[in-house]
């Protein structure tokens, strides 16, 4: 039975001065004042061009990230296979508006396809439909308004780019994630994703569309998914997560004035996180499986349903995947015990990440118990390597 509570693996590929440095990364974003002041700071510092690049590459930006470009993430691509664990590349430029911008952007997505195709370590690719797309597009095409000519030739565009990803997904093996955004366009990329897959995932997915639990619909969505595929003869691929945008879906349902579309209580998105895990083992003959979770009950869970349902450890039907710099107590003791593991690893050029890295920060602040379980793990190794020397 695996344990997460094996600090000298978990942090097997840390060093003495990396443990350093996480610790007090995780202090600072335990703190929300600090976090926000940080925030304030960090884009007042870029808006005079304050010489602080340095100072984020070398703390925030080399806990979370892999590097500026897809070559420079070759190192934490190596360092993870050592201990074999997968690298999802993972392009975190947001906020682009600009043709040529999403264009550049869905280049730089095939091309860590291809990477992949280069590498045993690198098992899948992931993308935002908003990476490639006009968020107010996506917004109008999903409130079922009309487009003008213009607005129908533009979201053509967001289809073809979105075909090239998923084409190059479906030729070279390497499966992508369309990543799950905003309620208020989730449908429309739902359904972008679900022709993607009805095309490319005939013999296997290669392409998963991204569920998250912390909206109630999520697992009817889910069945539904589940019965189309089937009806149409395709896999379908699901990678599973409790969701990153809460604070915003309920501010906007209050100012809006409709229905919040996320759970009541955290309680009712680990229940729905683990019946969807459930769901999807029972229906292993046609869903292929990523757990993207950093709760550990649900990971160990989910190692109980796949010796229920008789599904081998090293199946390529099931990953676990974390984020870099997080939740290494689940990976590194999950692949030490022979599960399919792979990290998300974001890159980009460090102004063009910050928005990533600042939401990072955010989410850890407010989601709660996940910075001082990180922070506990890394003392409790702090202590076992003195205790050792």
């Amino acid at each position: 039975m695996v344990s997460f509570e094996n600090t000298e693996i978990a942090f097997s590929g840390k060093s003495d001065q990396d443990l350093k440095r996480a610790f007090w990364l995780f202090r600072m974003v335990g703190r929300p004042w600090l976090v926000k002041m940080g925030k304030a700071f960090t884009h007042l510092a870029l808006k005079i061009h304050f010489p602080i690049r340095r100072l984020i590459k070398t703390t925030i930006f080399r806990q979370f990230c892999g590097g500026e470009s897809i070559d420079e993430c070759d190192v934490t691509v190596s360092e993870l296979a050592r201990f074999k664990i997968g690298t999802i590349l993972d392009y975190s430029v947001e906020g682009q508006t600009r043709e040529e911008d999403f264009d550049a952007t869905a280049s730089e997505i095939i091309a860590t396809i291809r990477k992949g195709d280069q590498s045993d370590s690198i098992p899948f690719a992931v993308f935002k439909v908003t990476g490639i797309s006009r968020f107010r597009l996506l917004e109008k095409v999903d409130a079922g308004n009309e487009l003008t000519e213009k607005e129908k030739a533009e979201f053509g565009r967001v289809k073809n780019r979105m075909d090239a990803i998923c084409k190059t997904s479906f030729e070279t093996g390497i499966p992508v994630f369309v990543d799950a955004e905003e309620s208020w366009i989730q449908d429309t990329i739902d359904q972008l994703a679900t022709e993607m897959m009805e095309q490319y995932n005939r013999e296997k997915a290669n392409v998963y569309n991204t569920i998250q639990v912390y909206r109630h619909d999520r697992l009817k969505y889910l069945k539904k998914a589940s019965e189309e595929a089937q009806k149409k003869g395709y896999q379908l691929g699901i990678k599973l997560v409790r969701g990153a945008y809460m604070e915003k879906e309920r501010k906007r349902a209050t100012e809006k004035a409709y229905p919040s579309p996320i759970q009541p209580d955290k309680t009712s998105a680990d229940r729905d996180y683990d019946l969807a895990l459930e769901f999807c083992t029972d229906h292993a003959d046609h869903i292929w499986l990523v757990a993207g979770t950093h709760n550990e009950n649900s990971a160990m869970y989910l190692t109980r349903l796949m010796v229920h349902c008789g599904i081998e450890k090293a199946s390529p039907r099931v990953w676990f995947a974390q984020l870099y710099g997080m939740g290494d107590h689940i990976s590194f003791n999950l692949a030490n015990a022979g599960y399919n593991v792979a990290k998300y690893v974001p890159y980009g050029p460090i102004r063009e990440v910050l928005p990533y890295l600042i939401r990072r920060a955010e989410e850890n602040t407010s989601v709660a118990g996940q910075t001082s379980r990180e922070l506990t793990l890394i003392i409790t190794e702090q202590k076992r390597r003195k205790g050792a020397k």
